[in-house]
């Protein structure tokens, strides 16, 4: 296979656009590339709060990296957290993948540049998920 063509084990960041509304929602839409083309995105909604923020762009990512799996993989967003440690955001995500009718606990952690705690959210998912995804991408 030439470079542009060749089959990735692990999905990569490519879009994250987060929509704040006058009633105290978010909007948080998320794209993740694979390899040749083929893009998932995911969506997710919450409140205006960090806490919120975070746990949406989390959801979101995890609704796109299961797209990628097309429906072969269940992941479920167990928890997130937005952490300050010595003067900096780290986001940290624990996430549960079933494999086989058997749970696997994933966690994945990022620190976010800039104070930007959701893109940190997509982030902290993708480190936690790439590791299993790889088995169902490359089939």
């Amino acid at each position: 296979m030439s470079e542009n063509h060749e089959r990735r084990e692990r999905l990569s960041f490519e879009d994250f656009h987060l929509v704040r509304f006058p009633n105290g929602r978010s909007r948080v839409r998320v794209r993740m590339d694979w390899t040749q083309g083929r893009s998932y995105s995911g969506e997710a909604e919450g409140n205006q709060t960090l806490e919120g923020e975070v746990r949406a762009a989390a959801d979101a990512a995890l609704k796109a990296a299961a797209g990628a799996t097309e429906g072969q993989l269940n992941l479920d967003l167990r928890g997130t957290k937005a952490l300050k440690v010595f003067d900096s955001w780290v986001v940290v995500v624990m996430v549960r993948a079933w494999i086989e009718d058997e749970p696997l606990q994933l966690l994945g952690a990022y620190p976010c540049p800039d104070e930007d705690t959701p893109r940190g959210a997509v982030m902290a998912v993708l480190d936690a998920t790439n590791r299993v995804l790889r088995q169902y991408l490359a089939a």
